[in-house]
């Protein structure tokens, strides 16, 4: 059983492919910060509750639901859903201010962005490094 295609470290794996599209995005709304009629741009947060509901952004059918594989146990779903939400796509999000040549980038709401976006990263690598230690404390290989 390859523990690494479990549904948390998927999971956790689509959310750093998201962070690292948004953080290249970002960096392209601050490259042109002095390109006139430039608008700065975002991508929008993954639904999750749609994932629940099983609606995927190809519309692939992958809804989450507990399955017994054995009395007492509950089994993870299958990770199908998780793998096909990687189509993430840019969003016009303009800055709260633009600038008189309509570039809409302001230089310190981007900055924040990106920095909210190497903690968030830092969040999930973490996580992600605390459940495979999980994984090999519960294998016996510490």
């Amino acid at each position: 059983m390859d523990l690494t295609n479990t549904p948390v470290l998927q999971m956790l794996r689509t959310r750093m492919d998201w962070l690292t599209a948004r953080q290249a995005v970002l960096a392209e709304n601050i490259a042109n910060a002095n390109t006139p009629g430039f608008r700065a741009r975002d991508l929008s947060e993954p639904d999750f509750a749609a994932l629940l509901r099983g609606e995927t952004a190809s519309g692939a059918a992958g809804k989450v639901e507990m399955v017994a594989t054995a009395d007492g146990h509950f089994g993870l779903p299958p990770a199908a859903a998780a793998a096909e939400q990687r189509g993430f796509a840019p969003v016009d999000r303009p800055d709260s201010e633009s600038s008189p040549n309509g570039n809409s980038v302001v230089l310190e709401e981007q900055m924040m962005r990106l920095s909210e976006t190497q903690m968030d990263y830092s969040i999930v690598t973490g996580l992600y490094k605390k459940t495979l230690n999980l994984f090999r404390l519960a294998l016996g290989r510490t």
